[in-house]
């Protein structure tokens, strides 16, 4: 299809041709409805479908990523609503999962995920084990409005909760939820350096929620703290504290947690051999 070529052509100097390529696949599945590998490469695009390519190529140009236009992401297997209220899920997040999930030799009777923002994580990991409790926590009511339209779309059970992960209430949330069982803590909470904004990609940091995104300079390592304080006076033995981490910090992250009472420490590296995520007990 021509439009096809025009549209990643005309991404290539903002994108690079990998990244074009990739995206014009997946504006172009949306806009289809299939996979544009699977139609004739001589087929003509109704009036309404190259209004709509146009419409998406022109956002797109304008820096705004695919995923807030179309107003989707596939995480996990779960096709989730997202918009610029929260972050768009990354592929490390479900690497997060993907590890969290295979580590369980016994089902986990409650999960939190603190920091949800869409509620990608409480929802792939109540897919995975519905039989346990879980809970979504977020400053943000706009995010949580998100990962409960999330949780509506997908008819999985999740417990949506406005906290402030560096509060008091967090700890009075793991206190007074207690349930028989293995309790799991899972967080991928804002850990960029407020330095880190002069080299970041103009798509993220145009679009993407600050709040959800920055840390001060100073402290890098305050949000993991402060959830690893607030649930280590609570957790067994057999629960699991699990964070996603900068990759740069990760080692110093980890230390941070140990320091707050989880001696059993795992440093784990995402696909690229960074380290990134962290499993920890007691």
């Amino acid at each position: 299809m021509q439009l096809e070529r025009t549209f990643r052509e005309s991404l290539l100097e903002l994108h690079g041709a990998d990244e074009a390529r990739a995206i014009t696949r997946a504006a172009f599945r949306e806009i289809l409805g299939k996979d544009p590998l699977q139609v004739d490469a001589q087929a003509m695009l109704t009036t309404i479908q190259c209004t709509r390519a146009r419409e998406v190529l022109k956002r797109l140009a304008a820096g705004e990523p695919l995923q807030y236009i179309i107003g989707s992401v596939e995480f996990y297997g779960l096709k989730l609503r997202v918009d610029a209220s929260v972050l768009i899920p990354r592929p490390e997040t479900e690497e997060l999962v993907d590890l969290v999930v295979r580590a369980q030799a016994v089902a986990p009777a409650r999960i939190f995920d603190i920091c949800t923002g869409s509620g990608c994580i409480a929802l792939a990991l109540i897919k995975a084990f519905p039989q346990a409790l879980a809970t979504g926590c977020d400053i943000s009511e706009v995010a949580l409005d998100v990962a409960r339209s999330n949780g509506a779309a997908t008819g999985l059970e999740v417990t949506w909760n406005n906290c402030d992960a560096l509060g008091a209430g967090l700890n009075a949330l793991f206190t007074a939820e207690r349930t028989e069982g293995r309790t799991l803590v899972v967080s991928n909470p804002p850990y960029v350096p407020q330095q880190d904004k002069a080299t970041m990609e103009p798509h993220v940091l145009l679009h993407e929620p600050h709040l959800a995104l920055f840390v001060e300079n100073a402290d890098p390592h305050l949000f993991y703290r402060a959830i690893a304080q607030a649930f280590a006076p609570v957790a067994g033995l057999e629960d699991e504290l699990w964070f996603e981490a900068h990759h740069l910090h990760a080692p110093a992250t980890a230390e941070v947690v140990r320091t707050e009472g989880f001696s059993r420490m795992e440093l784990l590296q995402d696909l690229s051999g960074n380290p990134r995520f962290i499993r920890a007990r007691k």
